[in-house]
């Protein structure tokens, strides 16, 4: 081993991921698996919901850490089971980060979303300023592949943030001819992207795409370069469909998000959008769809021209079967 190669592994950050989930088997193990290949150290993964497939699977790997969340749990940690899923996300990220005395950085992730570094994450982390308690990963949002022509089966399409301002707005109006410039940087998920912790904060208190010290301090953030996060929002007509009422009573798409939109901007929130889209069926929803989701030849073309297309190969099934060889649902 050469003085270099030594110098990089003793600099390089020790790092975990915490998620509260509630999903298939195959989903949960897929994304354990993914960020295990990718070098994480460990992995705090929370059952939002009894999946004994996936608790035994889990359990097997001594990288990863998974607690079922039962009754007898919230009992134990909170005194009783908080009613939004927003709630149980932070208070199990915050005990993560609490127990991960191992680690030199957390991240708190959503089982749709993927670390996707142009190298190495550890030293990625290794380089970020001491003086630094948060590192931003900024978001990529996932196309819909389904029907549509010359497309790798391999890799998963994505579109970058536009730019704020009249500039991003005048780019999005490009993108998207009927909708561009009504909703925020051309995405339908969040736009914040997701953040790493530094351990050693006092008395952490995770928020979803923040975090705190002593309970109320924002901590500073410096964005984490060459580390993007492919979100998974969207991989189908119909599962988006099925899901939107529930993302609009409970989930992103609730009316409390985004209620500080400057209404001189011309955008409105996604609360709005989706609602006044599906009041008269499915069809103009439909349309929006087919324009911003789909990853048709024109879209991808359009966004390469501005630099905001993304390719990502996760190559998930072989990392599953490395790691988890004897999975299957």
């Amino acid at each position: 081993m050469t003085s270099a190669t030594t110098n990089a592994k003793t600099n390089a950050a020790t790092w975990g991921i915490v998620a509260t989930i509630k999903a298939p088997a195959h989903d949960i193990v897929n994304f354990a698996a993914y960020h295990l290949d990718l070098g994480a150290d460990h992995i705090f993964i929370f059952l939002d919901d009894a999946n004994p497939t996936a608790e035994h699977t889990l359990a097997t790997h001594p990288n990863i850490t998974v607690t079922r969340t039962d009754d007898a749990y919230w009992q134990t940690t909170n005194g009783r089971r908080p009613h939004k899923h927003q709630v149980r996300q932070v208070h199990n990220a915050s005990r993560a980060y609490a127990q991960a005395t191992q680690l030199s950085w957390l991240a708190h992730i959503d089982v749709d979303e993927f670390l996707c570094p142009a190298g190495d994450v550890s030293n990625a982390l290794a380089q970020m300023p001491s003086t630094t308690p948060v590192a931003r990963v900024a978001p990529c949002e996932s196309l819909c592949a389904e029907d549509q022509p010359d497309l790798d089966p391999a890799l998963i399409y994505c579109k970058a943030k536009t730019p704020g301002g009249p500039k991003g707005q005048k780019i999005e109006r490009a993108l998207y001819p009927m909708f561009g410039g009504f909703f925020k940087s051309g995405f339908i998920s969040h736009t914040a992207g997701k953040i790493f912790v530094r351990r050693g904060q006092p008395n952490l208190r995770f928020a979803i795409h923040r975090a705190f010290a002593n309970k109320d301090q924002p901590l500073i953030e410096t964005p984490l370069p060459q580390v993007e996060l492919c979100h998974r929002h969207v991989e189908s007509w119909e599962k988006w469909l099925k899901i939107m009422q529930f993302r609009l009573s409970k989930g992103s798409y609730r009316a409390e998000l985004e209620q500080s939109i400057d209404p001189s901007s011309g955008r409105i929130s996604r609360h709005q959008m989706f609602s006044t889209l599906t009041q008269s069926g499915t069809s103009e929803l439909r349309a929006f769809f087919d324009e911003t989701c789909l990853a048709t030849p024109k879209l991808r073309a359009d966004l390469n021209k501005f630099g905001l297309l993304r390719n990502y190969r996760l190559d998930i099934a072989r990392k599953v079967a490395k790691h988890f060889p004897e999975f299957s649902e």
